[in-house]
């Protein structure tokens, strides 16, 4: 084709696949070494520049994390866990009391879907270091496309796990694009409504969130159309709510225009895509119903506005799916969708069969969304849409240094008081809301934690 051909970098550390969140727990990194093995024998990784990341340091985490929880995640191990129950009731010993308020507190640990694992802290700078990284090279205009498939950990909160979540990689990698551009637009297709990144952009308008999810009576239960930001951030969420069935006919009658919309009236500079592969059929935990062609559309259709994007993966329990899915979606943005339906040969083979095919099939079940409650949705969003007035712009001083840490030689001071420099957040239409400021709001300045206050 004429146009030109796209640089894509593609983020991977052999060690990904070998954290265990523990027996029948559906979260298995194990995936994601199925996948780079499928990437491999499919040949695609010769047309990528493969990346192995580095490891994000705690104040590259508590860019958006709060230093506590941070400081709690790196030191928790199982050994600190177990040791909790052996001790009697009867010895109440302060450091236990404090670890045990600590779990509860930070929703790690027993009883939540949150499990304390071996390498627990090692697993979250890995991923969040390939999600950093990532930005820094679309930043550096180094690449057009930058893929982490071991990103997307799109539920977590500022100062807690939720939903297999510990360390949002998708808000820090956010925050790295934002030094370089004035608008970043964040694309959730997940099952599960992308609530972590929401919250932490809910008030500006600089970073405005798309998510397509099933909602009513699943998790994390926000997500309504009807939330769509406030003050600063009013109309700078977007909520599309759907009902079990979504098939890939329907998933694009609303994704296409939602989309087009949003690329039309909020101008991105660059656009983070979280391709949870929990809305394919036959996901453990899922109940959409899309095949590997619908799932992709969407990412095709992304990359068609041909602007720097930052590709990541997260949901997907059916672990041979997600595979298939990530392991198409790098073949779609290499422009080869056409690779073979034959899964080549490799060293997960026999988790393809019966059929060793790379492509699946819809289920025979009923979509729930009908063309009235999709036209509700579509009609709804693009109304609110249509209330932002032009693209915000931002007054850029100087622009912060990139997060990668490697020369810790210098001056240590000079690069701690640059990390701490905020970034402005542009002044435009105070959308009186109702909701009050969540702590994850992380601006200084600018008036708004004064409003905030009152």
């Amino acid at each position: 084709s004429m146009a030109q051909k796209k640089k894509i970098a593609y983020f991977y550390d052999g060690d990904m696949g070998h954290y265990y969140y523990g027996p029948g727990h559906p979260m298995k990194p194990h995936r994601l070494k199925l996948a780079h093995h499928l990437i491999l024998s499919y040949g695609l990784y010769r047309k990528l520049e493969v990346y192995r990341p580095h490891r994000a340091e705690a104040e590259e985490m508590t860019r958006f994390h709060s230093p506590e929880y941070i400081d709690f995640l790196r030191r928790i191990t199982p050994d600190a866990n177990s040791l909790l129950h052996q001790i009697s009731l009867g010895s109440r010993s302060s450091t236990n009391q404090a670890l045990t308020q600590q779990m509860q507190k930070f929703n790690v640990g027993e009883y939540t879907d949150c499990p304390v694992f071996d390498g627990l802290y090692e697993f979250c700078s890995m991923y969040t270091g390939a999600s950093i990284d990532g930005a820094c090279k679309l930043n550096a205009r180094a690449c057009d496309i930058a893929i982490n498939w071991s990103g997307g950990l799109h539920h977590a909160k500022k100062s807690e796990a939720s939903g297999f979540c510990y360390v949002n990689d998708i808000v820090i990698a956010c925050l790295e694009l934002l030094k370089h551009h004035p608008r970043v637009l964040y694309i959730d297709i997940d099952i599960h409504h992308g609530d972590g990144v929401e919250e932490a952009f809910y008030l500006t308008d600089r970073v405005m969130t798309v998510s397509f999810h099933k909602y009513g009576d699943f998790f994390p239960g926000t997500g309504d159309l009807k939330d769509v930001g406030v003050r600063a951030g009013k109309y700078y969420s977007v909520n599309c709510p759907l009902r079990e069935g979504m098939d890939d006919h329907a998933y694009n009658q609303i994704f296409k225009p939602v989309i087009q919309k949003v690329m039309d009236i909020f101008d991105p500079g660059a656009i983070v895509l979280q391709c949870g592969a929990d809305s394919l059929t036959g996901d453990r935990l899922g109940c959409f119903n899309l095949t590997l062609n619908g799932h992709s559309e969407c990412v095709k259709f992304v990359k068609s506005f041909g602007k720097p994007t930052l590709v990541l993966g997260g949901g997907g329990y059916t672990i041979r799916n997600v595979a298939r899915c990530w392991t198409y979606e790098t073949a779609v943005l290499l422009d080869q969708p056409a690779v073979a339906d034959e899964i080549p040969f490799n060293d997960y083979y026999e988790y393809y069969g019966p059929d060793y095919k790379l492509h699946l099939t819809p289920a025979p079940m009923e979509n729930l969304n009908t063309r009235d409650t999709l036209d509700h949705c579509r009609t709804m969003i693009l109304e609110n849409l249509r209330m932002i007035k032009g693209a915000p712009s931002v007054q850029f001083q100087e622009v912060p240094p990139d997060f990668v840490t490697q020369d810790k030689g210098e001056d240590d001071s000079k690069a701690a008081d640059a990390e701490k420099r905020q970034l402005d957040v542009s002044k435009t239409a105070d959308g009186g809301g109702e909701r009050s400021a969540h702590p994850a709001e992380f601006y200084d300045g600018d008036g708004d934690n004064m409003e905030a206050s009152s």
